[in-house]
């Protein structure tokens, strides 16, 4: 099913690095981890999360793109959906396309029929994907080339179903070890020659030829398992990182990066962190 109305502006996305102009994402009110399906979450487990806490954190971020000139636009959040913060992973969008994923964790199974719900309101062409799982962790992009995480997530018949809807783009499959939950928790592009990547989830291969695309600035196991991989870039070498990962930020700078920081120690708990938090709609 699929939405559109001409007097509205489309959205628009064709990179992980251009400027960013509008995004979706939903408050974290009734975070909660209630079924561990992820390592991070294992950890957490017990403590779990301070909803008052990542609320603050949440605001601070929301906060910080609308300083830098982000437009942010806010989903409902449902007190069904305890990861719904998430909001990358139950879409994506390519082109003037929104995709609407089909979410494998029974928990997060629904989430999809709010954000059609919201996209539809707003005029904003969207497509449902087909019955193949893919969520939007696994799916990067960069002008012509969409990678594709293949994990429990996502599977390989959904890069199928993507070939023959987006046939103007190359989909690459990336396998990656799927205990580290999604590809953008372990590989992230900056800019059009720039990539993080945490190579220990990645067969040597597959590190080689990205190697070849984009100068890979590593991230260590520890700031790793902190979602240092997990930045959001904003345009204009703009990307914001955590305080805590203090190698990947030092890093980030050395290449000339401007590194926005704000502290989500609370949503990371989650498995989590900036990108995951956003759906961009439009980057121009």
């Amino acid at each position: 099913m699929s939405s559109y109305a001409k007097e509205t502006p489309s959205a628009w996305c064709r990179s992980e690095y251009d400027p960013l102009q509008m995004v979706l994402l939903c408050p974290p009110d009734y975070m909660e981890i209630k079924e561990v399906i992820n390592d991070v979450q294992k950890k957490y487990l017990k403590e779990n999360i301070n909803v008052d806490k990542a609320l603050q954190q949440h605001k601070q971020f929301v906060k910080a793109l609308q300083e830098n000139g982000v437009e942010t636009a806010l989903i409902n959040p449902s007190e069904q959906f305890p990861e719904q913060v998430f909001t990358r992973d139950i879409g994506f969008t390519v082109g003037d396309t929104v995709f609407i994923g089909e979410m494998a964790s029974d928990i997060r199974q629904g989430e999809e029929v709010e954000l059609q719900k919201w996209l539809q309101s707003q005029h904003i062409r969207s497509q449902q994907l087909g019955s193949h799982r893919v969520e939007g962790g696994d799916v990067i992009i960069d002008q012509d080339t969409i990678f594709v995480g293949i994990s429990s997530r996502t599977s390989r018949h959904a890069i199928q179903e993507l070939r023959k809807k987006l046939p103007d783009f190359e989909i690459v499959p990336i396998a990656f070890n799927e205990k580290y939950l999604h590809l953008d928790c372990v590989f992230n592009i900056l800019s059009p020659t720039e990539a993080l990547i945490f190579p220990e989830a990645l067969n040597t291969e597959t590190v080689a030829i990205l190697a070849e695309r984009y100068t890979l600035i590593r991230v260590d196991a520890k700031e790793q398992f902190a979602l240092g991989t997990n930045v959001l870039s904003i345009g204009d070498r703009r990307v914001f990182s955590q305080p805590q990962n203090t190698n990947v930020n030092q890093q980030l700078e050395r290449h000339g990066f401007n590194v926005i920081e704000v502290d989500f120690s609370e949503i990371i708990k989650s498995g989590g962190a900036f990108r995951c938090c956003t759906m961009p709609l439009i980057r121009k």
